[in-house]
């Protein structure tokens, strides 16, 4: 790769409409350094604050990264080469595409306009689509993120427009059947992330004002939900995107309309407990936070705040605490999407 070994690199999408990719490479001490922008050939819908979770996602083997063009209505296929990012190809995801989901090749692509899931096999060649598509039948539906459950036998399907949570059984084929449906805890259900036990924490973005937001978790079990911890607030307002760190005992969600990191710790059962609601601040009371990833090892946070057109990054301490590494900017205020290694 273009990182040494130890290092890592950061990637996000900069949702204009001539889209590209802008990648960092993630010193040892969790610095970055700006590579390069590579075009997707696709094109992004140009307005700031893309309404998503998982535009920019790296394939579970690190070779391949795969972008939403919400505006072309396709998804980009980049190849992690030894120079930088290779475009492989773009393929049809449906309209207005926006989440995406990989499990060992196997991916989904969740589009809004039209709201539906569509499938595809990635190999070294790209994205080959499987057979039709999933509508998401609803006219309230709004569906927010597409994921797979750690094991890869579930999608699941965030709608905020009907407070709901979709599980898809994934078959051998790669196909998914009929859903079960469950209530969300708390409205909006917006961004999740599972822990390795199959706990799934969910963000609810119900409303811009001071302390109108929440968190639940819930025990995923085949296409069974069910509620763990409903809906626990910060105080702060409106969390829209959730990281879990790899050992299953924090999970750390971004507040979009006050520029707070809050941390939670996660119980065995999968219970959660607020830690701090300020656990780290781009700016008090500044808006534009939004998508956020933590790398493979757990050791650094990062998060994109639009407004400021920058990617900020903390330290993950042994107790969950956060310490703030730096920000780097001149990124447009588009910025969406962010993937780290």
């Amino acid at each position: 790769m273009f990182w040494e070994e130890g290092e890592g690199a950061i990637f996000v999408q900069t949702n204009e409409p001539e889209n590209a990719v802008v990648s960092f490479r993630r010193a040892l001490d969790g610095s970055l350094d700006q590579l390069g922008s590579y075009p997707t050939g696709g094109a992004g819908d140009g307005e700031p604050h893309l309404p998503s979770q998982g535009s920019v996602v790296l394939s579970r083997d690190h070779r391949y990264l795969l972008v939403t063009n919400t505006a072309s209505d396709d998804v980009s296929v980049l190849a992690l080469k030894e120079t930088g990012l290779e475009v492989l190809g773009r393929v049809p995801a449906g309209i207005s595409p926006t989440s995406i989901a990989e499990h060992d090749g196997l991916v989904y692509v969740l589009s809004t306009g039209n709201p539906a899931v569509v499938g595809f096999r990635l190999g070294d060649g790209g994205l080959t689509p499987l057979d039709g598509q999933i509508a998401l039948s609803g006219a309230d539906c709004d569906p927010a993120q597409v994921g797979f459950s750690p094991d890869g036998a579930v999608l699941i399907v965030t709608e905020r427009g009907t407070d709901s949570i979709r599980a898809f059984p994934v078959r051998d084929d790669g196909s998914v059947g009929a859903p079960r449906n469950a209530p969300s805890s708390g409205p909006t259900p917006y961004g999740f992330a599972f822990t390795s036990t199959g706990t799934l924490v969910v963000t609810e973005a119900f409303g811009a004002e001071k302390g109108a937001a929440a968190v639940s978790s819930y025990v995923v079990d085949g296409t069974t939900i069910t509620p763990v911890t409903r809906s626990l607030g910060n105080g702060r307002s409106e969390i829209c995107w959730a990281a879990v760190t790899g050992d299953d005992r924090f999970a750390f969600t971004t507040n979009f309309a006050d520029g707070a990191v809050s941390s939670f710790a996660i119980g065995p059962d999968g219970s959660l407990t607020l830690v701090d609601a300020t656990a780290a601040l781009t700016v008090d009371g500044r808006p534009g936070l939004r998508d956020e990833a933590l790398t493979v090892d757990s050791r650094h946070l990062y998060a994109i705040d639009a407004d400021a057109g920058s990617v900020f990054g903390w330290t993950v301490e042994d107790g969950g605490s956060l310490s703030a590494i730096g920000s780097w900017g001149g990124l447009p205020v588009t910025i969406a999407g962010l993937a780290a290694v």
